[in-house]
């Protein structure tokens, strides 16, 4: 009796399921799985490439899964962690390394992205000068907790970035 309630549930997340990966397949569906941080700081160069950030299909998803896992614990075997998992400083990391980058004079007059993934920092997107690229990699540097700060700045908007750009 229990095996039969079940039966048109189990139906109906097989067919979610089958759908969420057609749509997958097509290319159309990417999200932010893993709830990494991901915002905008300034928009002072509406022609800069927006980037890509923490959206991936359910395959990518699956392929990230592990090597995830694996990531966010080393920290803690290294000794580098007080917590298990280096993901988890994330999301209360996020609004101090934002603070930290409007305190940036002349950040406004650039199109800055951050992403935020155990502890890393990933700073994307396009500044004016080079001058204002180097003091934004130092204002996140300087925030607690952050282990890494990756500068995938462009200098203008003109060329190729040197990120994963939204949409490709």
């Amino acid at each position: 009796m229990r095996a039969a309630a079940l039966l048109p549930i189990l139906l109906l997340a097989a067919q979610t399921a089958m759908a969420q990966q057609a749509r997958d397949a097509a290319g159309a569906l990417k999200q932010n799985w893993f709830d990494d941080p991901f915002f905008q700081v300034s928009a002072g160069l509406p022609a800069c490439a927006m980037p890509e950030g923490p959206f991936y299909t359910a395959e990518e998803r699956r392929l990230q899964t592990h090597s995830r896992l694996e990531r966010g614990t080393s920290c803690w075997l290294a000794g580098k962690c007080t917590d298990s998992n280096a993901y988890r400083y994330d999301k209360p990391l996020a609004p101090k390394v934002r603070a930290a980058l409007l305190a940036v004079p002349g950040v406004r007059s650039g199109s800055v992205w951050v992403m935020v993934q155990r502890r890393w920092v990933y700073l994307q997107g396009c500044v004016p000068t080079a001058a204002l690229a180097r003091k934004l990699e130092r204002a996140a540097r300087a925030v607690p907790d952050v282990e890494t700060v990756v500068p995938d700045l462009m200098i203008g908007t003109q060329g190729q970035p040197p990120y994963p750009v939204a949409g490709r």
